[in-house]
């Protein structure tokens, strides 16, 4: 058997709510010590200089309350069913492998662009990492965007991906990290590709 898709022994641990308490304490370890905020996110001088816990810990510190809540309520939503049908072990390899990948390639985007002086939060990465997740497991279930328009899941991941590529492209809704979001997507896709040997894209256009 290939290395690479040797699975997990199967256990179901809660990992979903061991994330989002995490992320909780250290928002409020922010809220206390505002200058923890610069230790915690990535920043492309501070990687230089040596800081590479960055990588990791841009994760699990958000800019803003609404920030984080938006955050964590799509990963109690999709991670919750992911980590159910992956397992924890697997999931919570998926989710810090995509988030702290989808940094390095933001990393490398600003060091190539010259933004030296972005400080890169939260967990969007992952987030959609775990939505493209969601709907290659689930590709039937619906989604009630605003709890009102019902979407399949496939239509609603590859309706942001578009939303956040037109907005990448054309610089709309400045200071979200646009890039960083596609890179989570991108890996998760890599990892379906590599660690399950499933093409995603065929799981997102199946009627």
């Amino acid at each position: 058997m290939n290395p690479l898709r040797r699975p997990f022994r199967y256990r179901f641990d809660n990992v979903v709510l061991i994330l989002i308490g995490v992320n909780l304490l250290v928002y409020l370890m922010q809220w206390f010590y505002p200058r923890l905020t610069f230790y915690l996110a990535l920043n492309p001088v501070g990687v230089l200089r040596g800081s590479l816990w960055q990588f990791v810990t841009y994760m699990f510190a958000h800019g803003g309350i609404s920030h984080l809540l938006f955050n964590m309520l799509a990963l109690f939503i999709f991670g919750r069913q992911v980590e159910r049908r992956m397992g924890s072990l697997e999931f919570l390899l998926y989710y810090l492998l995509t988030g702290i990948l989808a940094g390095v390639f933001s990393f490398g985007v600003y060091l190539a662009t010259g933004a030296y002086g972005v400080l890169l939060l939260g967990a969007s990465g992952a987030i959609f990492a775990v939505q493209l997740a969601f709907a290659v497991l689930f590709p039937d279930a619906l989604i009630y965007i605003w709890g009102l328009i019902p979407l399949r899941a496939p239509v609603m991941v590859l309706l942001f991906t578009a939303i956040e590529l037109l907005s990448s492209v054309f610089g709309l809704r400045s200071g979200v990290a646009h890039l960083t979001h596609l890179a989570g997507f991108g890996l998760g896709w890599i990892y379906f590709l590599t660690r399950f040997g499933v093409n995603p894209w065929r799981a997102l256009t199946r009627r």
